[in-house]
């Protein structure tokens, strides 16, 4: 993954001061995932399948 070159979204919604807010982008065949207050931190990687199934887990907590 090359940070120079990888677009992050943040949240729509998200408060521009930052909150717990999480980023992702999509990088060759993976969904990177990272936490807004420490950009230069670590990164997940999913693949989408994966990533999917999070996501749809996370709707139903």
């Amino acid at each position: 993954m090359n940070p120079n070159h990888t677009v992050w979204r943040k949240e729509s919604k998200s408060a521009e001061n930052g909150g717990d807010c999480v980023e992702l982008a999509s990088v060759s065949n993976v969904i990177a995932i990272r936490d807004s207050k420490n950009p230069n931190g670590p990164k997940l990687t999913l693949n989408h399948t994966d990533f999917r199934h999070l996501a749809e887990t996370l709707k139903h907590l």
